[in-house]
């Protein structure tokens, strides 16, 4: 047994979960594998972004009149966690704050990653605790990446998204990694969003007043993918505009800063406030098939 990589198995679907930033790299359903394989294109499989989502205007994390570096989406993705359990079908992994996190974010923090693998799907877990004395601000979003197509030869545009509701209210963009203060028209059409390499000439796709808690990504034939979410509040959606061979479906409790804050951490719009010796708790599984 690998100490990097930890396989789940059950009734024909396998899923591969890395120490490394607790990222799953696979979820494969017999021969079909649904995850996007880091590529060139984009060297990442479904990182965990926590302590932020997205960027701050100038990478700069401020509390109480210092100033901490915070790069876009934080650290958890490129920090190794700790094993506690490894089965075959549950594994569960932990980051707590060290000397080397606080140099970035002043907090005291537990993550507790959980993964659960089931004839049909995959489960996860985050439990965000704040095991400080003052209150924890921190959004933290899932990043999976899917590949796109899921079935070589199928053209990208036979793929959509079918959401649970109709989306009726207006996206959000960005614009130097920052939100642009304007809202745009919802690209999806009623419930469905038809998916083109065009979509995302502007970035993402941020959907900031989510009526669903679900979606079904897939083509009128083949291999598809539900996802559907507790807990999360803001859902974005994202490509590469150059032809990219992935697609990201990403449940999010929190954002980039809107363009023109600069403020005291705490106050930035979006976050979580954890109070001390409490917990949040969210989670997203994704059911996998084909027809």
């Amino acid at each position: 047994m690998s100490d990097d990589t930890h396989t789940l198995r059950s009734d024909g679907l396998t899923a591969t979960i890395k120490a490394h930033g607790a990222e799953l790299c696979s979820l494969k359903d017999g021969s079909t594998e649904f995850v996007w394989q880091a590529g060139p294109e984009w060297p990442r499989h479904a990182p965990l972004l926590f302590p932020i989502v997205g960027r701050l205007a100038g990478d700069a994390l401020r509390h109480r009149g210092k100033t901490y570096r915070m790069t876009q989406h934080g650290f958890a993705r490129d920090s190794r966690f700790k094993w506690t359990e490894r089965g075959e079908r549950r594994c569960v992994l932990v980051l707590e704050d060290s000397e080397t996190t606080r140099a970035l974010y002043p907090f005291a923090f537990r993550l507790t990653a959980v993964y659960a693998l089931d004839a049909s799907g995959l489960d996860f877990t985050i439990t965000i605790a704040n095991t400080g004395k003052e209150t924890l601000p921190a959004s933290f979003g899932g990043h999976p990446a899917f590949n796109w197509p899921l079935q070589a030869g199928l053209a990208k545009e036979s793929y959509a998204l079918a959401f649970a509701s109709a989306e009726v209210h207006p996206v959000r963009r960005l614009d130097g990694g920052l939100l642009r203060p304007a809202t745009e028209p919802s690209p999806v059409e009623g419930s469905e969003l038809p998916l083109s390499e065009s979509l995302f000439t502007d970035d993402a796709v941020i959907f900031d007043r989510i009526a669903s808690n679900a979606v079904r990504y897939a083509a009128s034939s083949g291999p598809w993918l539900n996802m559907s979410w507790r807990g999360f509040r803001e859902l974005g959606v994202w490509s590469k505009p150059s032809g990219a061979p992935f697609l990201c479906i990403e449940p999010w409790r929190g954002y980039a800063s809107p363009a023109g804050f600069d403020g005291e951490f705490s106050d930035k719009p979006g976050l979580m406030h954890i109070a001390a010796g409490a917990e949040e708790q969210l989670s997203y599984r994704i059911e996998v098939g084909s027809t």
